[in-house]
């Protein structure tokens, strides 16, 4: 859901404030790897099938590249964003020792920034100065960095966000092998997968306030790019068997 955030307004009011990026943590993994698994499992098992394996292999196949492939998406989306959040605690280490060093050359680099965003000399180093008297790490980590709690790198949530919308994607074209007849694997597969594709970027789009045709489209000819080189493949590797 999204995080709804109190503001008070000039007469005292209360409301509150839907904010898009707040989903963007969670949200970029788990599209990522519902895209991935979709498009793996269904360029693997329709390249397969194009190849005319017998079931049982195909199967087989299918589950084995299932279970890898959320492990891998786990493995490198943490090491990935724990490259990340280690630059982050890096440069958060050095702007703590420099606050503690440097206190004024600090104050005058936090009022360059307002100054350059428009505030007056005069209220920029009014507002730096408050700013560091209430928390001074998390002004400079928020507006010189650019570090928020919003978009911070969480290694732990991304790798498991990863591996279940792997699997999650890639098990919608495993369980259509398995109840398909092995002649139509081939188009039931794709066809079927390009419309939930399809489905999954609109959706994606529309929580994030872009536009969801266009990230149907994107996502639509790419994946019939990879299966369709599936086939290809698989049908040339089968023929020389």
């Amino acid at each position: 859901m999204t995080t709804r955030k109190v503001k008070p307004t000039p007469r005292g009011r209360r409301h509150t404030e839907a904010h898009r990026t707040d989903h963007i943590g969670w949200l970029r993994a788990a599209v990522l790897g519902a895209n991935d698994g979709i498009v793996s499992m269904s360029s693997l098992l329709v390249g397969v099938a194009a190849a005319s394996i017998a079931e049982g292999g195909l199967l087989v196949t299918g589950v084995a590249a299932l279970v890898s492939g959320a492990m891998s998406m786990a493995a490198g989306e943490y090491v990935s964003v724990s490259s990340q959040s280690d630059t982050e605690r890096a440069d958060l280490a050095r702007e703590l020792t420099e606050l503690a060093t440097q206190p004024e050359h600090e104050h005058d680099e936090l009022a360059a920034i307002y100054v350059a965003r428009g505030l007056s000399a005069e209220l920029a180093g009014k507002v730096a100065k408050q700013l560091m008297a209430h928390d001074a790490l998390a002004a400079h980590a928020r507006d010189e960095l650019g570090l928020s709690d919003t978009v911070s790198a969480r290694p732990t949530q991304a790798a498991l966000t990863s591996a279940l919308s792997f699997a999650s994607g890639g098990l919608f074209p495993l369980l259509l092998t398995i109840l398909t007849p092995s002649r139509w694997v081939v188009p039931v597969v794709a066809v079927s997968s390009l419309v939930l594709l399809a489905a999954l970027g609109a959706l994606a789009a529309r929580v994030g306030g872009a536009h969801a045709g266009k990230a149907a489209l994107r996502v639509g000819l790419l994946g019939s790019m990879a299966m369709g080189l599936s086939v290809a493949v698989g049908s040339l590797f089968g023929a020389g068997l």
